[in-house]
């Protein structure tokens, strides 16, 4: 069960980081814009982050294992569509429909691990789901280089999806035989679904995401202002009803009581900085080594391995290090990667390759980034109540996938919007607007790395 479940989260992690090397290919196949290109990354993100909570309270209502190969069924189906999709709309279409897909699945994996495997069991059982979720982090850059460079068979960047398919459908034969399929609590014990919730932040997270995709390509027009207001508007709105449900003793998607608990508000702050750097990073690194430099696909996928095996290994091996180092972990993360980007941003200052400066960069950033993120998910997790511990994780979860959106979404611009100014695409021009887009990123991780002189509640 647990090999089958540990799959299917690996392979949903894959998906986050796999699209990204395939971007140009993808832009140069279906004819697709910048902005096209953002929101075939960010679509994923947009719904697996507003569904990710209503998916974990389905599992409570119907039964996790069931709900886990539904939305296995979904993310498959929308794997299949997307790899045979014939243009930009439809791609963007079906990767919404992909990452509602793993909102329903992903959220089961970990709430079956607690309420299958007790004592030193679920202890290794958790830390597996931790190696899985860094290791599908690192392997989807290199996967995504050589799967797109292979060519297989004249198609080009589709096995990017298309891989998904047959590995989805033997986890669904597999997970009708090992997952429990029926209902663990009863109705009287399962939260109630907040609907309301859910459709203010799933209309607050599209209103800021789609002006600040297609705000730049269209030169800034009256409906992207109004829309990014909008989207304070009905989130305050989303805030204000969140707070009245919960002091009428419902369940909200967001429960007030946990956001007050210490420490949270600032590993909030924290994840969704350190999302947002890593989602920005490598979307506009991608761009610019494909785009700019000309590189295939192959060559910067291996390129990011570096970063990629650096955050692996960091996140896997972090709470071995000595006690004294542990508290000053993540704000040492954020500086190293703030001093990282600015490394790989000089290094490709002028429209070169990056030379040999470029590598202590990329080391650089994975281990920033992996130290600035997972001691603070942890350290968030450990200190809130047990009856909190979930809303608590799904809370830190959704943040991180909207770290990856506003990440796509605000460096991707910041990025395009520089090349467009520069005029016609060369090695210089897109060097110059990443080298604007890496201190841009080193200044973000430098206000994550000082966070906790403002943000820590006492």
């Amino acid at each position: 069960m647990l090999w089958v479940l540990l799959s299917a989260l690996f392979m949903a992690a894959l998906d986050v980081f796999i699209v990204n090397v395939a971007a140009p290919t993808i832009g140069s196949e279906l004819h697709a814009s910048g902005a096209d290109l953002q929101l075939v990354i960010a679509g994923y993100a947009i719904s697996y982050s507003v569904l990710l909570i209503t998916g974990a309270r389905l599992g409570e209502r119907l039964g996790h294992g069931r709900v886990h190969l539904a939305g296995l069924v979904l993310f498959t189906a929308a794997s299949l569509a997307c790899g045979l999709a014939r243009g930009a709309t439809g791609l963007i279409v079906f990767r919404l429909v992909q990452g509602a897909g793993a909102a329903l699945a992903i959220p089961q994996v970990l709430s079956l691990i607690q309420r299958t495997f007790t004592g030193e069991a679920r202890a290794r059982a958790l830390g597996a789901y931790s190696a899985v979720l860094a290791v599908g982090a690192a392997a989807g850059q290199i996967v995504g280089g050589v799967v797109v460079s292979a060519d297989l068979f004249g198609t080009g960047w589709r096995p990017v999806f298309l891989v998904n398919v047959p590995v989805g459908v033997l986890l669904l034969v597999l997970g009708r035989r090992v997952l429990p399929l029926g209902r663990e609590t009863g109705p009287e014990r399962a939260r109630a679904l907040d609907l309301p919730g859910l459709v203010l932040l799933g209309a607050s997270v599209s209103l800021l995401t789609v002006p600040l995709v297609l705000g730049q390509e269209e030169n800034w027009p009256l409906w992207s202002w109004l829309s990014l207001a909008a989207a304070l508007v009905l989130f305050a709105a989303f805030c204000g009803y969140e707070s009245r449900l919960a002091r009428r003793g419902g369940a909200p998607l967001i429960a007030p009581r946990v956001l007050r608990h210490p420490g949270i508000g600032l590993a909030v702050f924290r994840i969704l900085a350190v999302m947002s750097v890593n989602a920005g990073f490598l979307f506009a690194l991608t761009l610019h080594v494909q785009g700019g430099l000309g590189h295939s696909a192959l060559r910067a996928g291996l390129g990011f391995a570096p970063t990629a095996v650096v955050f692996g290994a960091v996140s896997v091996t972090w709470r071995r290090w000595p006690a004294a180092w542990q508290r000053a972990l993540t704000p040492a993360g954020f500086a190293l990667t703030a001093v990282s980007a600015a490394v790989v941003g000089l290094a490709f200052h002028g429209g070169g390759d990056g030379g040999v400066l470029l590598y202590p960069g990329y080391v650089g950033m994975g281990g920033g980034l992996a130290l600035a993120f997972s001691p603070t998910l942890t350290g968030a997790l450990a200190t809130v109540r047990p009856e909190d511990a979930a809303d608590a994780g799904g809370l830190l979860a959704t943040v991180a996938q909207l770290g990856q959106l506003i990440g796509v979404a605000a460096f991707g611009t910041l990025f395009l919007n520089r090349l467009e100014s520069l005029g016609a695409l060369r090695s210089y021009t897109s060097a110059e607007a990443f080298s604007l887009c890496a201190w841009a990123l080193a200044g973000t991780a430098m206000v994550g790395a000082v966070s906790g002189l403002v943000l820590r509640r006492r």
